[in-house]
């Protein structure tokens, strides 16, 4: 993992430095780099997407890697590095905010879209990033709770006393548990139900301390609940925004361009038409699929999570824990068009000859995409498990 992450950041760098795609068109040249993307639509007047693509792209990516490097190198030869626990937890809230792939697939279709109207030629920047892609899908599949235990084995941990809950509710007894507990052999078991509280930070497994109204991780401090405060009140909000901003994120252009002086504006759904009309009917789907069918199944999703929680609904709990799951990691894909939106706008810009700029469908698209993202980190999934202990027990009584 070490040595991935101090590739990574070498990559990273090149595929900075380096434009990712050229264009030749009537004699007049224009290449892109990931940077000047966000230089064209900072200056376009769109610094809200300019921010989206920087931060996604660039920042949140730099320090994940960065904070990664500072964690393992001491770690490789047997220190512990200060503030261990703070910068595992920034690695782990940047994360899912790192799009590198996804810019990776815009790329792709970008480079379709502009074969039709100009030469494409790829940049070094290119090959760079599809390397950082692999490398950091190498770094997302490893488990960061992985860092703690490495450090608790070699014995780094300053802090002293850490206990682990060595009760496992799988296998208790039906004697051995309360009669809010016992509902027959076949019953589950909760956290919960056993006393228990799990870190999300860490992933340890402590007691809960009930007389303790703001109790901390024993590893790594952070704050535990037994459920996230508030969870469905900022996911229904998170949602109705996300909502209202997907009208017009598919009504607005998120695209205008004008060539010898034609203007034609260009909507989500017109640049699916155009594919799918062209023949590139692969890059149709994969834009409807990423831009418009995702959005709408997360709302939808999201909101049968939060109407089920609000009515403490037992329904089919492990299919909606899977799709909950499936929604968390799908969710980044659907920043596909914005990231087609900042590229094009960097590549053709060839003065009175073609020149294409970001609309407005571009933030609110960007909008919906942040806010079903937070709406989905802040869903708490252990609701779905609250009420079906006692629909079990209910059942049990009733035979």
């Amino acid at each position: 993992m070490c040595a991935v992450t101090v590739a990574s950041l070498i990559t990273f760098c090149l595929a900075q430095a380096f434009p990712v795609v050229q264009l030749q068109a009537n004699g007049m040249t224009s290449e892109a780099t990931l940077f000047g993307a966000v230089r064209s639509l900072w200056t376009g007047d769109m610094r809200l997407v300019a921010m989206m693509v920087f931060c996604s792209s660039i920042l949140f990516p730099l320090i994940e890697l960065v904070a990664c490097a500072y964690v393992l190198i001491p770690l490789c030869v047997g220190k512990r590095p200060p503030h261990f626990n703070g910068i595992v937890r920034v690695v782990q809230h940047v994360r899912p905010w790192g799009m590198v792939e996804v810019f990776m697939l815009g790329v792709l279709v970008t480079i379709v879209k502009m074969v039709s109207i100009a030469q494409v030629i790829p940049g070094t920047g290119l090959f760079a990033f599809a390397a950082l892609t692999v490398m950091l899908g190498i770094l997302a599949a490893t488990d960061l709770g992985g860092l703690w235990e490495a450090v608790d084995k070699t014995g780094l941990r300053r802090t002293g006393g850490v206990r682990w809950a060595r009760q496992s509710c799988a296998r208790a007894a039906p004697d051995e548990l309360s009669p809010e507990q016992n509902t027959g052999s076949t019953a589950h078991i909760t956290a919960k139900q056993a006393g228990l509280i799990a870190c999300h930070t860490c992933g340890l497994l402590q007691t809960r301390i009930g007389h303790q109204p703001h109790q901390c991780c024993l590893r790594c401090k952070s704050a535990l609940h037994e459920r996230r405060p508030d969870s469905v009140m900022r996911t229904c909000s998170l949602l109705l925004a996300a909502a209202l901003a997907y009208i017009p994120a598919n009504l607005l252009p998120i695209m205008h361009a004008s060539s010898l002086g034609r203007s034609e504006d260009d909507t989500i759904l017109s640049g699916v038409a155009y594919f799918w009309t062209s023949g590139d009917w692969p890059l149709a789907a994969i834009i409807f699929i990423a831009s418009v069918l995702v959005p709408m199944l997360k709302l939808a999703v999201l909101t049968l999570q939060t109407v089920a929680a609000i009515r403490g609904s037992t329904w089919q709990p492990l299919e909606r824990a899977r799709l909950h799951r499936v929604v968390e990691r799908v969710g980044r894909w659907s920043m596909l068009d914005v990231f087609v939106v900042a590229l094009t706008v960097t590549l053709v810009h060839f003065g009175s000859f073609a020149v294409i700029t970001a609309g407005p469908g571009a933030l609110a698209f960007g909008a919906v995409v942040i806010l079903t993202m937070l709406a989905s980190h802040q869903f708490d999934p252990r609701l779905i498990w609250d009420n079906t202990h006692a629909e079990r027990r209910v059942v049990r009584d009733d035979e």
